[in-house]
């Protein structure tokens, strides 16, 4: 994965933390559900992507 990727998970990262707290804001708690795990999910390619640079080196 390249830098394409990278700002793809911090997108997806983003954009799950604006569902989470819209959920929390509406009292939806399905779509502030699907916002946290769309924020884990983003983090975990972000921490896939650094485990990759480090062994790249």
């Amino acid at each position: 994965m390249g830098k394409e990727d990278k700002v793809k998970a911090k997108a997806q990262e983003v954009k799950g933390m604006a569902k989470e707290r819209v959920g929390e804001d509406a009292g939806d708690s399905a779509l502030q559900a699907k916002g946290r795990m769309e924020r884990v999910k983003g983090n975990l390619k972000q921490a896939a992507e650094k485990v990759k640079d480090a062994f790249k080196r």
